[in-house]
């Protein structure tokens, strides 16, 4: 997933900022994208456990999976990926298989984060965010509050041209899937094509796709309808009460991100304690508190307060609820033909 927080959320980790050619092999070697922990959890980790760990950023899990392909790991430590690219590494052989007893704080997760489809048990994984995506919209400037994901991709006349759709790959067709009565995940070529002639009827009714500043045309009233992650749509309802975020009744896809510690890590022991540390309720909690993501952290979630629940409605959608969406999965080689099917939207006229 494309990580492209708001200018208050970015500015925290320029301090931290370390160049992804100047790794070290004898510090800890930690890669996420920017302003996604707080600005000073790499000195904090190192003045508790006397470690020199360092941050790298990456902007896009292809980024850092390109990377960490070439060189199998080597180089880096822990990396922060999405769930589907967390199993990817697992099947290239790339990700450590997880010691328990070195993770202690791995038991502040909920009972519902150790059941993920794509790590059962959590054995090469941990959760460090997750949600779901669905539609986000003005309710002051919208007659009728959207609930299919047809609202989006049929919209009525007078929200075209006024609606987003957002640009990755997954995440764009999963919208078609969902819409369709599909799995995420869908292999069959037939319903992939069904899909994409969809998702072509939509584009001429976008405004445009949007990964990044979805939730500010939302603010400014340019956009009124868009396909957004809950977390960011939570940035658009931080500055304009009127934005409200809905889950089609089609349903939705579970979105994780994960901590994955890789098998060729130089510094196992230290970057189970970095994980760890992540882990304790309070460090995990900033997550919660400043991104407005939910985090798989039961205390962690347990200590947010009521206030916060009230502002942004979403943040209290259930684990049980979200694990009963279906996870976005490694779909092999069908990788490819989701990228011809997203080319072929996009280019066409």
């Amino acid at each position: 997933m494309l990580r492209h927080f708001p200018k208050t959320l970015t500015a925290i980790g320029f301090g931290m900022i370390c160049s992804a050619t100047a790794l070290s092999a004898e510090g800890l070697v930690v890669s996420n994208w920017d302003g996604y922990m707080a600005p000073d959890a790499i000195d904090a980790f190192n003045t508790a456990s006397g470690n020199s760990a360092e941050l790298v950023l990456h902007g896009t899990n292809e980024e850092i999976m390109g990377k960490l392909i070439a060189s199998k790991g080597k180089g880096y430590d822990v990396v922060f990926v999405s769930s589907p690219f967390a199993e990817v590494l697992h099947n290239l052989g790339l990700a450590e298989e997880l010691d328990h007893a070195k993770i202690p704080n791995i038991a502040n997760l909920y009972e519902q984060a150790t059941k993920l489809e794509h790590d059962p048990g959590n054995a090469f994984s941990v959760p460090y965010a997750w949600g779901t995506t669905g539609l986000c919209y003005r309710s002051d400037l919208v007659a009728d509050a959207p609930d299919s994901w047809m609202d989006l991709l049929a919209p009525a006349d007078a929200v075209r041209g006024k609606t987003t759709m957002l640009a990755t790959d997954r995440w764009l067709l999963g919208a078609g899937f969902l819409a369709k009565g599909y799995s995420v995940n869908e292999t069959d070529a037939d319903k992939l094509g069904e899909v994409r002639d969809l998702l072509i009827e939509a584009k001429d009714t976008l405004l445009a796709y949007d990964d990044a500043t979805f939730y500010a045309k939302l603010v400014s009233g340019e956009a009124e309808l868009v396909h957004a992650w809950d977390g960011w749509c939570n940035y658009g309802i931080a500055e304009n009460a009127d934005i409200k975020y809905v889950i089609p009744s089609e349903g939705s896809d579970l979105w994780v991100d994960t901590m994955v510690i890789l098998k060729n890590s130089e510094n196992k022991d230290a970057a189970y304690s970095f994980v760890n540390f992540i882990l304790d309720a309070k460090n995990h909690g900033w997550a919660a508190e400043n991104i407005l993501y939910k985090v798989p952290n039961e205390p962690a979630m347990s200590a947010l307060s009521a206030d916060m629940f009230a502002t942004f409605p979403n943040m209290g959608i259930t684990p049980d609820v979200l694990i009963g969406y279906e996870q976005l999965r490694d779909v092999g080689e069908a990788t490819r033909a989701y990228a011809r099917a997203v080319s072929e939207i996009k280019a066409a006229d």
